[in-house]
């Protein structure tokens, strides 16, 4: 049997590329790149990559503020969001920027699995991708698209390659939701939980760090500089992300009720009950507080308890 050899061009015979690979999201995603959306557990990792299918299926500045290049069809799996709290989520983004969700190009893979370890659903996938062309094809989470060992180079190796395969062969950026381990002191990829290939991999990356009590928008790039974090929140009664300005992070007074409560969990955890009875105030007005510090990562809950995070790994 005759074995058919590579194709091999001359390097002299390459058609120039610009020096510089190009944007599709200006700042925060490359063209065609493959990478990562980042972060602890609730911290808005989901949003964010709605935020970018929005804006490239649109054309509308990504949080309002980084521009898209090239708009196009964007398909999504979310593997732990029910289709209509997907759209619920897409809707309020949507509206935020002022578009019409029915005219939007964003996709839903409507499967109830989806695992990047099986051949069948490899081909699936390739198949879709293949008759909608999507310039962005969002997974979230990666945890969820296969039973492999993250942390095994031989088991991750074999999804990111077939996801490589895929982003080569039809030219669509790639954006899988992870986890990250901690909020890392060097390079955010770093912290990406799972095996060294993961960070190794990825073109672009977007990490959202809790510091301060805010949350920070960081981005990686392989073939750009990394812009400077952005400080970011969730609008909860708009439904989106949006870029918190210096002039308002300046203006923004600590809560002294929330500090209050911070330093009585610091000395141990309590139920809600305790925190009302010992700080004397209002259960509403208390709720507010605990959902704010929640939302900043300022006060988690373990085994029906109030508590601090600890620090550290």
């Amino acid at each position: 049997m005759t074995v058919e050899p590579f194709p091999v061009v001359r390097v002299a015979h390459v058609a120039e590329r610009e020096s510089t690979p190009a944007w599709l999201v200006e700042h925060l995603w490359g063209e065609a790149a493959v990478g990562f959306v980042g972060g602890t557990p609730k911290s808005c990792k989901t949003w964010l990559s709605l935020e970018l299918a929005v804006a490239v299926a649109s054309g509308r500045p990504c949080l309002g503020r980084f521009r898209v290049r090239r708009p196009g069809h964007v398909l999504l799996y979310a593997a732990e969001d029910s289709a209509g709290a997907v759209r619920h989520r897409v809707a309020g983004i949507a509206r935020a920027r002022g578009v019409d969700l029915q005219r939007l190009a964003v996709g839903l893979i409507d499967e109830p699995g989806l695992r990047l370890d099986l051949h069948a659903h490899c081909e699936r996938l390739d198949a879709t991708v293949r008759k909608i062309r999507p310039r962005l094809l969002v997974l979230d989470p990666l945890v969820r698209l296969h039973r492999g060992d993250e942390n095994s180079a031989g088991d991750t190796s074999m999804l990111l390659g077939f996801l490589r395969q895929l982003q080569r062969e039809y030219g669509v950026a790639i954006v899988l939701v992870h986890h990250v381990r901690k909020t890392p002191a060097g390079q955010p990829g770093q912290a990406l939980r799972g095996s060294g290939d993961l960070h190794a991999w990825a073109d672009s990356n977007l990490f959202l760090l809790r510091k301060k009590g805010r949350l920070e928008l960081h981005a990686e790039h392989r073939g750009h500089p990394a812009p400077e974090p952005v400080v970011v929140e969730l609008d909860k009664q708009e439904l989106h992300l949006r870029v918190v300005e210096h002039t308002e992070r300046e203006a923004k007074p600590e809560n002294p009720l929330a500090e209050r409560v911070v330093a009585l969990l610091k000395t141990r955890a309590r139920t809600r009950t305790d925190l009302r009875q010992e700080l004397r105030v209002r259960n509403e007005t208390l709720g507010e507080v605990l959902l704010r510090l929640e939302a900043d990562g300022r006060v988690t809950r373990l085994n029906g308890l109030l508590t601090v995070p600890r620090s550290g790994p």
